[in-house]
C-alpha cells in the first residue's frame, strides 16, 4: 500500500522485488527494463497519453521527466510528485519550463482529459491515463462548495478510532470526504463526454487508486499499514460488453492489473510478467479459482519508520480473511465477515491456530512462487543502494521547481 510500488506493478506486471521499486522516490526506467504497459499498447497500435501525477522517476519531485523516462506515454502533461493541488505544476510535452494548472488540479486535470477525449482521441485506439493527486493528504485544499458539505463536527467514526485521535480524524475525515465528492464531479464530468462524443460505445473506463489511508483507524495515519483502510483501493470497470452491473469478490494484486487490460485489449501479454489475468472474469463473470491476494511492505519509511512503529510484512487477503506475518512470524489474523473494522485479532487465539498454520504455509508457498525472499528492510537497502537521508529514512532526491506560468488548457 505505497505509491511508488503500486504504481510501477501497475505499468510492469510485476512484483516489487522484481521492478525495484520497493520505496517511493525511485526511478522505474533507471532499475527495471520492461516491457512496459504503454509500450505494449502503442506496439499494438493504441496511442498514449498521461496526465497528472507519475511518481515514477525518482530523479526529484520537481524535475522535468524526459520522454524515454515517461515508459511508452507519448503525450504528456505530467508531473513528478505535489501535494499542493491548487496551482501546481506541471510539464508539458517535450518543454522543460513548467507551467501551473489553473485552481485546483483535479478539475483542470479533468478539463485537459475532456478536451483530450473530444479533440484528440477516436482516430485510432487510445489509452489515456489521467492520474489525480487527491484525496491524498493534505486534506485541507478541496474546493470550497464540496468542503461546505462535510461539518468535522459532524462526522461520525468509524468504530475502530480511538478517542485520543478522534479530533484529529474528524478534520481529516472531512477533508477527505471533500476531495472524494470533487473528485466523483470529475469522474461524472468523463463520463459525460465520454457519451457525448460516443467515445463510450468502444471504451473501457478503470477507476482504481495506489494506496488508502488509515484516518485515525486502529488510533494511526497514511498509508503502508496492514490494515484494511490503508490496503483496501476501489477497482472499478466499466465496459462496453458488459451490461449488468455486479460486485465479484475475487481478490487481486496490482501485477495482474497490466495482464488483465492487456488481454481486454485484445492484445498479448509478455512472458515477464507475473500478474494473472482476470479478463474472463470481468466480461463473464467467470471464476478465477484465485483465492488470495498478496500483501507486502518491503521497507517501512517516512511517516511509519522503524522508530515509528513501522515493520517489514508479507500477508495474504481472502474474500473473508487478512493474514500477515511480519519478520518476527505470524502477526495478524482478522475474520473481516465477522469482525469488518477488524478489532479483534485472532493470530495467537487456540481456537484459530490451525486456520494460522494453513495461512502461514500457503504464504510461504505464494512468496515461493514469485520468488520474494522476504529480507529486512535494511537489507534491502544494501542491496538496492537506495539513497538514504542524516536521519537514516529514504532520501528524496532534491529539485529546484524553476519559475511556472500558468497557461490555458490545451497549450
Amino acid at each position: 500500500p505505497v505509491c511508488t510500488p503500486y504504481r510501477a506493478s501497475l505499468l510492469t506486471g510485476v512484483y516489487p522485488h522484481r521492478h525495484k521499486l520497493m520505496v517511493n522516490d525511485q526511478c522505474l526506467y533507471d532499475r527495471y527494463h520492461g516491457p512496459f504497459l504503454a509500450e505494449c499498447l502503442r506496439a499494438g497500435g493504441y496511442r498514449t497519453a498521461y496526465i497528472g501525477k507519475w511518481h515514477l522517476d525518482g530523479h526529484g519531485r520537481n524535475a522535468f521527466v524526459p520522454p524515454e523516462r515517461r515508459l511508452g506515454f507519448a503525450w504528456w502533461k505530467g508531473f513528478e510528485c505535489t501535494h499542493d493541488y491548487r496551482h501546481s505544476p506541471y510539464y508539458f510535452g517535450t518543454d522543460p519550463r513548467p507551467r501551473l494548472w489553473p485552481g485546483y488540479d483535479a478539475d483542470a486535470q479533468t478539463d485537459e482529459a475532456c478536451r483530450y477525449l473530444c479533440e484528440e482521441a477516436g482516430a485510432q485506439p487510445f489509452a489515456l491515463f489521467l492520474s489525480w493527486g487527491p484525496p491524498h493528504n493534505p486534506f485541507g485544499s478541496a474546493p470550497a462548495e464540496f468542503a461546505a458539505l462535510y461539518d468535522p463536527g459532524k462526522i461520525q467514526l468509524p468504530v475502530n478510532v480511538p478517542a485520543e485521535v478522534a479530533q484529529q480524524a474528524r478534520q481529516e475525515l472531512a477533508g477527505y470526504y471533500a476531495h472524494c465528492s470533487a473528485l466523483d464531479a470529475c469522474f461524472g464530468r468523463l463520463l459525460d463526454t465520454l457519451a457525448a462524443t460516443g467515445l463510450d460505445k468502444n471504451t473501457m473506463v478503470i477507476f482504481t487508486s495506489d494506496h488508502g489511508d488509515m484516518l485515525g483507524s486502529q488510533g494511526l495515519f497514511r498509508k503502508q499499514k496492514p490494515w484494511a483502510e490503508s490496503l483496501r483501493v476501489p477497482f472499478l470497470v466499466r465496459h462496453p460488453q458488459v451490461q449488468e452491473p455486479r460486485t465479484d469478490r475475487t481478490p487481486i494484486d496490482a501485477p495482474d492489473l497490466m495482464p488483465t487490460l492487456l488481454s481486454l485489449c485484445g492484445l498479448p501479454v509478455p512472458e515477464a510478467v507475473q500478474g494473472r489475468d482476470f479478463s474472463a472474469t470481468i466480461l463473464a463473470g467467470k471464476p478465477s479459482g484465485i483465492q488470495s491476494a498478496l500483501l507486502a511492505l518491503y521497507l517501512p519509511f517516512h511517516e511509519w519508520r522503524y522508530d515509528n512503529g513501522g515493520r517489514e510484512y508479507r500477508g495474504l487477503h481472502t474474500a473473508r480473511y487478512t493474514y500477515v506475518r511480519s519478520l518476527a512470524g505470524p502477526w495478524l489474523l482478522y475474520d473481516n465477515a465477522a469482525d469488518p473494522a477488524q478489532l479483534h485479532n485472532l493470530v495467537n487465539d487456540p481456537r484459530h491456530a490451525a486456520r494460522v498454520r494453513a495461512f502461514d504455509a500457503q504464504l510461504t508457498q505464494r512468496l515461493r512462487a514469485v520468488g520474494d525472499d522476504f529480507l529486512p528492510g535494511q537489507e534491502i537497502i544494501r542491496r538496492e543502494g537506495y539513497a538514504r537521508n542524516a536521519q537514516g529514512d529514504i532520501a528524496i532526491q532534491p529539485s529546484e521547481l524553476p519559475e511556472a506560468t500558468c497557461e490555458p488548457c490545451g497549450n
